[in-house]
């Protein structure tokens, strides 16, 4: 079978009587059964008077250095005809003196090439379809590229090399079988075919231009495990000899094909174009290699996984290389190895947004300056692995147990992604993908037997369901504080490290943790060197008095804490009892309410939670119950244990059953999820605060007294002069002071509620039922059947009340409705009573809250809280206050 081709100059033989795999004797063709390929840049040339590769003389000198720019064009970029136009204006618009272009096939080509060889091979008739589509895509894309005799020419070679693809598929039908060459030689026609569109389109606009078969120019030695490497010497010898033929200004070259010393042809395995273009810049010693893509450059995370990632200005080459190696999609591999050593810059741009800057790899990062976030330039995953553990007392100090450990591993063929071992050498743990594990841990089992028996060693466990995060940095082991701060983060963000390897290179800390952990780990590591320092998503359940003036503080403020302090508060779900709002990425706040009534589902809290504790777009989340709702707080313990965060102004759980409170209070302690409730005492004031800050610096409470209910307060600062408790009451109500129903205030409950919270707070183990309360409302009228009803038979009892106040007045005294903590007799109560005009409590005005903390710090003069002690601005503010002490926890600037 005779092929000529119009490619570069010289010739090569590929023999089909010698391989094997098709029969032997095989004969497709011509009788001496060779198949013997020919090309030339501008007209076809007799094999005779090719010239030899061994030819000494070269005509034209290969020039080097800084004139040369290498453009390298992947599969996308070079997807459809409108693209491939734009590569070559691209190409155009670069003002290099010389200019060197690699290309991939056009997208999706390399797969339908491999599909071929793999139905003809299986004996599936419909590899002959499957080579019509791909003639089809060819031809109707340069009928839509081309025109005239570039058209003409193209397609005769295209429909020559198809017809050769079916006689050579045909073969391999006929046999069942190919071999690797045979396979590259197919699938290497995409590239083939996609640099000779590229080198027309260029030509048509009156450039000069030639197009090189990298297999004429790229020598490549098997390295095993489905790798090549390159012979540069050999290489760089045959670039000279093609450039003595065919020099030119500007060169498109394929990309991903080579051939071995042999000439038989070959690939880079799968994404070489990038090594292609890595290894012809190291040959010319090009200024920069620009690898050309469809992202704006290299992330500093995975953006499927995170979507705050950013691009990266700069990298080093040990830091593009260390991200390749845990699966970011950098650069090919071994990309980095040919221009490392000449110190060639890499470019990565995208082709559909030049305006953007790309990512510069090179010999040093441009921000030296050694801050943390510097140091930490990315981050990167690798899922489904398993760790496997070999523990024993027997291992210290014994020689070859390592290299027992990976001998095993290797004859299994398996592949150790990261090894950690303790200096006191009890324990071996490493790595490996999860659908190797079972063989490696049958092989140690086997190679250890007579060690588990004895003793000597313990166990082999494997733990599945593992990933591993890696973070990238040049110099982050010489950084003090990048270690602490990423395991910081973590713990934050509630994940247990499983193992840790930090190598001695500086360039990567590496830790093994759950895989169901691992997108929220990512979020966590990433939002703290990336982000602000702390990113944090909210939920509200109650969206009432409350919760409404909170969302709009947080509308009021969001930007700038984000701008001064890098905090960054994300509202990603709002429901009431009826309907709820949730996002993934953060609630418009300017237009809560308007999107809560028109896009705003059934309410289900269950689901609501759901989509808090399931957002992969935040790592730190924290719940605020801005209710009243006693079946609400049940839930916070279960919400605590799932790592979300609990802020709420809601006195149930607190003051619940003591042993739910003990239990609650003992999570939050072992654990690094947080549970803040300073609102629910004194509303804003910073009560409960004030309360750990003596407790934790060894003050002892002696008593805590206080008026502690804003309605009670304004109760009674206004009962006074001639006017009616009744009267009272009801301005109180009518100035939304109260509850709808006033004896919730005058029960006493609430105040007893706060009373039992402080205690508890102190130490005591108090229940609810324990405090003695003197309830304001009349006996007689605490059956009413409303609270209509109530206010309408109140006023009988002014009298009562006159009496009472007449008497205090007459001893120069006051009435305050007060709660009292005695821990020094661990008890506490509520009840009405008597200060002087000259006390705190008597100084009182509007609803003002005071509390006086009696200590053995301050014992003879107790320590005074003071201040508004009711309505939702305060109360919110309480919470908004405590949303951001859990931003200071997370780690947010203080």
């Amino acid at each position: 079978m005779l092929v000529h081709r119009e490619v570069a100059s010289q010739c090569w033989k590929y023999d089909l009587s010698q391989d094997r795999s098709l029969g032997g004797n095989l004969r497709v063709g011509q009788p001496q059964g060779s198949l013997h390929r020919h090309r030339s840049t501008n007209l076809l040339r007799p094999a005779a008077a090719a010239i030899s590769v061994e030819q000494d003389e070269l005509n034209t000198y290969l020039p080097k250095g800084d004139m040369w720019s290498v453009h390298k064009f992947g599969g996308t970029c070079m997807g459809t005809p409108q693209r491939i136009q734009s590569v070559a204006d691209i190409v155009l618009g670069d003002s290099s003196e010389r200019k060197l272009v690699i290309v991939s096939a056009m997208s999706k080509v390399t797969d339908m090439m491999y599909s071929l060889v793999h139905k003809a091979q299986s004996r599936d008739d419909s590899y002959t379809i499957a080579l019509e589509e791909v003639f089809e895509k060819h031809m109707a894309a340069a009928k839509d590229l081309l025109d005239g005799e570039d058209l003409a020419r193209f397609l005769s070679q295209l429909h020559s090399d198809v017809s050769n693809l079916r006689a050579m598929l045909s073969a391999i039908y006929i046999a069942g079988h190919a071999t690797e060459s045979f396979s590259d030689f197919v699938v290497g026609h995409g590239e083939l075919w996609s640099a000779q569109m590229l080198s027309y389109a260029i030509k048509k606009s009156g450039a000069p231009c030639s197009w090189m078969d990298t297999r004429d120019v790229l020598v490549v030695k098997p390295s095993g495990s489905n790798q090549v490497d390159p012979d540069y010497l050999e290489s760089e010898k045959r670039l000279q000899k093609w450039f003595s033929r065919q020099p030119a200004e500007t060169i498109i070259a394929t990309g991903f094909i080579a051939s071995t010393a042999e000439n038989i042809p070959t690939t880079l395995k799968r994404d070489g174009s990038d090594f292609s273009a890595a290894i012809i810049g190291s040959l010319v010693r090009a200024r920069q290699v620009t690898i050309w893509t469809d992202v704006d450059g290299v992330f500093s995370a995975d953006p499927r996984k995170v979507s705050e990632a950013v691009i990266l200005s700069t990298l080093s080459y040990q830091e593009a290389w260390e991200m390749s190696y845990f699966g970011a999609n950098v650069l090919h591999p071994r990309t980095i190895i040919p221009v490392m050593k000449d110190n060639i810059p890499i470019v990565i741009r995208n082709m559909f947004n030049i305006s953007a800057p790309g990512t510069t790899i090179c010999k040093q990062p441009a921000n030296d300056n050694g801050d943390l976030d510097a140091c930490v330039k990315s981050f990167a995953t690798i899922d489904n692995l398993a760790l496997v553990n070999v523990e024993g007392t027997g291992m210290a100090g014994v020689p070859g147990t390592s290299s027992a450990i990976f001998s095993a591993v290797k004859d299994v063929g398996a592949n150790v992604i990261m090894i950690s071992q303790a200096s006191s050498e009890h324990s071996i743990c490493f790595a490996v993908p999860e659908k190797e594990v079972a063989a490696v841990s049958a092989a140690l089992h086997v190679r250890f037997r007579e060690a588990l028996a004895a003793g000597r060693l313990s166990k082999v466990e494997v733990i599945n369901g593992c990933s591993i995060l890696a973070a990238v940095g040049l110099r982050m082991a010489s950084t003090p504080g990048v270690s602490a701060i990423l395991f910081d983060a973590l713990a934050k963000a509630n994940i247990n490290v499983r193992a840790i390897a930090q190598g001695c290179s500086e360039y990567n800390i590496t830790v093994v943790l759950k895989q169901q952990d691992c997108v929220r780990a990512l979020k966590a590591a990433h939002s703290r060197f990336f982000l602000s320092k702390t990113t944090l998503a909210v939920a509200i359940i109650g969206p009432g008095l409350i919760g409404g003036t909170l969302l709009n503080q947080l509308k009021d403020q969001a930007a700038v804490l984000k701008e001064n302090l890098n905090i960054d508060l994300r509202v990603i779900g709002i429901t009431g009892s009826r309907t709820m709002l949730l996002s993934h990425t953060g609630i418009d706040l300017t237009q809560w309410k308007e999107l809560l009534r028109k896009e705003g589902e059934p309410a289900d809290v269950a689901n609501f939670i759901r989509h808090l504790s399931d957002n992969h777009v935040f790592p730190n989340k924290v719940l605020v119950d801005c209710t009243a709702d006693t079946s609400v707080a049940s839930h916070y313990y279960e919400w605590l244990k799932k790592g979300i965060h609990v802020i709420t102004p809601n006195k149930k759980a607190n003051s619940g059953p003591l042993d739910r409170y003990l239990k609650l209070r003992t999570l939050q302690r072992a654990s690094y999820t947080h549970y803040f409730y300073e609102a629910t005492v004194g509303a804003g004031l910073p009560i409960i605060s004030t309360l750990r800050g003596l407790l934790e610096t060894g003050d002892k409470i002696l008593r805590i007294e206080g008026i502690f209910s804003g309605t009670l307060s304004y109760i009674f600062n206004n009962f006074e002069g001639t006017r009616t408790f009744s009267n009272v009451v009801a301005e109180a109500k009518e100035a939304g002071y109260t509850e709808p129903d006033p004896r919730d205030d005058l029960s006493g409950t609430d105040v007893a509620r706060k009373v039992i919270i402080l205690a508890r707070e102190s130490g005591l183990k108090l229940e609810l039922s324990d405090i003695p309360v003197k309830s304001l409302v009349p006996e007689a009228l605490a059956s009413c059947s409303s609270a209509d009803e109530f206010m309408q038979k109140l006023p009988s009892f002014d009298e009562e009340w006159a009496r009472q106040r007449g008497d205090a007045e007459a001893a120069g005294e006051v009435l305050r409705y007060v709660g009292v903590v005695d821990a020094v007799n661990k008890k506490g109560q509520v009840e009405l009573r008597r200060y002087k005009r000259d006390h705190p409590f008597a100084q009182l005005c509007g609803s003002d809250n005071i509390i006086a903390f009696t200590t053995s710090r301050y014992k003879e003069q107790p320590l005074i809280v003071r201040g508004p002690g009711a309505g939702a601005e305060v109360t919110a503010g309480g919470v908004f206050c405590d949303i951001l002490r859990l931003a200071s926890y997370l780690g947010a600037p203080s």
